[in-house]
């Protein structure tokens, strides 16, 4: 018989297909957790894509009327997830799809000279400001300076490795202020801001005297140079070329 009241254990309709009972009401949905959902879905949607800035955290808070906090722990757990990647003084933008699926792995030589059991060593030539032209065209900066560092790599003592690298300072501010003796450019730039996108070549191409004697070359003895960009979001983070002694280096790679 019906009293015209709800039952205690009547489950009402919430939006979205969500249910409670009278007991039990549904918790809300904690502001970070909406804006979370509502960048991905931004991204699913495709209104914003791989490799692109999106809103700032100021205009989040403007957008949701929250406090900066609660933007900034949405942001920092998609970006753990690796849905984001934040730079320093650059911003925040969408991670690729497919980070990890590159056809040639940009490693860190450290690691690779470590992975076969020796020793790794690093002589810094250069660090320093740089006003270069063809590298600023190739960082796409319409004015200096760069940031430049020359450095040799060595396995057990002998180089093998010359790195003649070119730095956008937008995005790696502190690189001048770095000991790349205790850790490799590339280990430095990929821990601060992950590798967006990439292009390179592959020569074979004899070194001029520098390079030459600093990997301990013979007179007309070929190297194996990559040239190399790396994309942080839509800015180059860095352009580089990288020696290597045809009779002590290999390039490999899995597909």
């Amino acid at each position: 018989m019906s009293t015209g009241n709800t039952p205690p254990d009547a489950v009402l309709a919430r939006p979205g297909g969500n249910v409670c009972t009278s007991e039990a009401p549904a918790k809300a949905t904690p502001a970070y957790q909406q804006i979370k959902r509502y960048v991905l879905k931004r991204i699913a949607q495709g209104d914003w894509k791989p490799g692109g800035l999106i809103p700032s955290e100021t205009e989040l808070v403007k957008e949701f009327g929250v406090a900066r906090m609660t933007v900034s722990r949405a942001l920092r757990e998609l970006t753990a997830e690796r849905v984001l990647t934040r730079v320093q003084g650059s911003g925040t933008f969408v991670a690729p799809q497919r980070y990890e699926s590159t056809v040639l792995e940009i490693r860190n030589i450290a690691d690779e000279i470590a992975a076969r059991g020796h020793r790794h060593m690093a002589h810094v030539l250069a660090l320093e400001p740089s006003d270069d032209v063809e590298a600023l065209d190739a960082l796409g900066l319409s004015a200096g300076p760069a940031f430049h560092s020359r450095i040799v790599h060595s396995e057990e003592g002998e180089p093998i490795q010359y790195e003649d690298r070119y730095v956008n300072p937008k995005v790696f501010p502190d690189y001048l202020q770095q000991d790349f003796t205790l850790e490799t450019p590339n280990h430095y730039m990929v821990r601060l801001a992950p590798i967006q996108r990439a292009e390179f070549r592959i020569y074979a191409q004899k070194p001029d005297a520098h390079v030459r004697r600093h990997l301990l070359m013979e007179i007309g003895e070929p190297c194996l140079l990559l040239r190399r960009r790396t994309w942080v979001g839509e800015a180059v983070a860095t352009s580089v070329q990288l020696w290597h002694p045809a009779s002590r280096f290999h390039l490999a790679g899995n597909v």
